[in-house]
């Protein structure tokens, strides 16, 4: 009988029951959710207002006024891009502690090389009041007087929000 029964508790430690089961796949679910999570930790305090940052995130997303009719330009492998200047007013203003006046605005190079960007780009005459959305972008060359670079904002969508002026 003893033997009977030592030879029940070995088959059934051998196959699982189903409640050893779900709680493995809980436990793997549970494991998974965590990696996920550190995958995408946030970094710094959002402040008030903001959500948290995920790492390895770049978005950009500007409102402000064409300062003037967008540029076409044909890059040596053939693509086409167009760029203009967006200007983007500031929350400070007023005074310097000196005494000076603050700068109000800021002027962002932007460029596009989708498609649509570049056809609804093409229409400005300058001084449209739009919003982008897009990438940070850092881009280098070489010139004249050696090694250069420029941030500017690589633009995937493009809303109009207000005529010329």
């Amino acid at each position: 009988m003893a033997a009977m029964r030592s030879a029940t508790s070995a088959s059934t430690k051998a196959t699982p029951t189903k409640a050893t089961r779900t709680a493995a796949t809980r436990t793997a679910a549970t494991r998974t959710a965590a990696t996920r999570t550190a995958a995408t930790s946030t970094t710094g305090s959002p402040g008030p207002g903001r959500a948290g940052v995920v790492q390895g995130h770049n978005e950009v997303v500007l409102g402000g006024r064409v300062s003037g009719q967008p540029t076409v330009r044909v890059l040596p492998s053939g693509d086409e891009l167009v760029s203009w200047r967006l200007v983007v007013g500031r929350d400070n203003r007023g005074l310097s502690p000196s005494g000076r006046q603050l700068v109000t605005v800021d002027t962002i190079d932007c460029v596009a090389f989708k498609a649509g960007v570049r056809r609804v780009a093409n229409r400005w005459i300058g001084g449209e009041v739009i919003e982008v959305r897009g990438e940070l972008r850092r881009r280098f060359w070489r010139g004249a007087a050696g090694a250069a670079s420029r941030c500017e904002v690589e633009v995937l969508q493009i809303k109009r929000i207000g005529a010329a002026r």
